[in-house]
C-alpha cells in the first residue's frame, strides 16, 4: 500500500455547494427527495456476550440502568430484543402496507442472528446499507481492522440478504480511515457518513471518484431518548422539516433522510406518530419517497463525477 494511502485524510468543508446549490434533478420534477432509513443494529451492540464486559445501553429507555452494575444488564438486552422480536415487524407492516420503500442500515452480524428478519428484508425489495459488521466505535479501530470489518461485512450480507450493500455508514461516526477503506474495498455506491448537507456530493478519495449520501440524526428517533417523550412532538418536528424543505423545493429542491431504529419508534406509542407522517407524505404532490440507493443511483447518472470532488 502506497505512503498516501495510509496518509489520506477527510478535509474539512466549510463552503458546500453554496447560496445556489445545484439542482438534483429529481425524477419526475419532485420537489423532494425523502428516504426513511430503519437501523437494524440489535444483536450487534457491544455485550457481555460478545467480550465487551457490558451492556450496551444506547438508544434505550434506560440509559442510566448500568449505574453501579457489574455484569450483563438484563433490563437493557431485553430492550435490544424487542426491535429484533417485535419493533422490526411494526415497521415493516407499516411500510409495505402502504406500497412504501425504505432502507436498511444493517449491521451484519445483528442480521446473521435472525435468519428470519434477514429472509424478510431479502424478499422485500429494500435496498441495504452497511452499518458495520458489529455495532461498535469504528475510530477506535487500527486500519487493518477495520479493513477486516468492512470485507467481513459485505460477505455476511452477500449470504444473509442476498446482496452487497450499495452504501456504508458506521455506528458513533466514522474514523480518519472509514471512506479511505471503503473506496479501498470497492463495490459501494455510496456512503452516509456525513451530516453537513442536504444533497449528495462527490469527493476525490486516493484519486477516485466517491458519492456522499448525507444523513441526518435531526430527523431521527435517536430524539425519543434524549429530548422527547411523545410521537406528537416527533411528528411534529419531522413534519416541520418536510414542510420546510418540499416549500423550499419549489425553486431549490433537496433531499431528507428519517432514521428510524426498531426499538424505539417499533414501539406502539412512536409508531402512531410514524403512521400519521407516512400518511402525511403521501397525500402532498411532488414528492419522491424512495431508497437510499435509488438517490445514488439518479446522482451518478444526472450528475456524474466531472474530474474532482465538490470544491476540491
Amino acid at each position: 500500500m502506497s505512503a498516501s494511502q495510509e496518509h489520506w485524510q477527510p478535509k474539512r468543508d466549510f463552503h458546500g455547494y453554496g447560496e445556489k446549490p445545484v439542482d438534483p434533478k429529481w425524477p419526475n420534477g419532485a420537489r423532494l427527495a425523502v428516504n426513511f432509513v430503519m437501523n437494524y443494529e440489535e444483536g450487534s451492540e457491544p455485550s457481555v456476550q460478545d467480550g465487551e464486559g457490558f451492556t450496551e445501553t444506547g438508544l434505550t429507555e434506560s440509559t442510566t440502568s448500568q449505574v453501579g452494575m457489574n455484569g450483563r444488564d438484563l433490563a437493557a438486552e431485553g430492550m435490544f430484543e424487542y426491535g429484533s422480536r417485535v419493533g422490526f415487524w411494526r415497521l415493516m407492516r407499516a411500510f409495505q402496507e402502504r406500497g412504501l420503500p425504505m432502507t436498511v442500515f444493517g449491521c451484519a452480524l445483528a442480521l446473521e442472528r435472525n435468519p428470519a428478519a434477514a429472509a424478510a428484508i431479502k424478499a422485500s425489495g429494500f435496498d441495504v446499507c452497511s452499518h458495520g459488521w458489529r455495532w461498535i466505535k469504528h475510530f477506535m479501530l487500527t486500519p487493518e481492522e477495520e479493513r477486516e470489518h468492512i470485507a467481513k461485512a459485505v460477505k455476511s450480507f452477500q449470504q444473509t440478504v442476498g446482496q452487497s450493500p450499495a452504501g456504508w455508514y458506521c455506528r458513533y461516526g466514522p474514523s480518519v480511515n472509514t471512506r479511505r477503506l471503503v473506496v479501498e474495498h470497492g463495490g459501494f455506491t455510496y456512503d452516509s457518513d456525513y451530516y453537513g448537507d442536504e444533497l449528495p456530493f462527490w469527493q476525490t478519495v486516493e484519486g477516485k471518484p466517491h458519492l456522499i449520501i448525507p444523513y441526518s440524526l435531526t430527523n431521527n428517533d435517536g430524539k425519543y431518548a434524549n429530548t422527547m417523550g411523545h410521537s406528537d412532538q416527533w411528528f411534529g418536528l419531522v413534519k416541520d422539516a418536510f414542510d420546510v424543505l418540499y416549500k423550499e423545493g419549489a425553486t431549490m429542491p433537496k433531499m431528507m433522510s428519517v432514521g428510524m431504529h426498531m426499538r424505539i419508534i417499533g414501539h406502539p406509542g412512536r409508531a402512531a406518530g410514524l403512521w400519521r407522517l407516512l400518511d402525511y407524505m403521501q397525500k402532498q404532490p411532488g414528492v419522491w419517497i424512495t431508497r437510499r440507493v435509488d438517490i445514488a443511483n439518479h446522482w451518478v447518472k444526472t450528475h456524474p463525477y466531472q474530474g474532482k470532488g465538490l470544491n476540491e
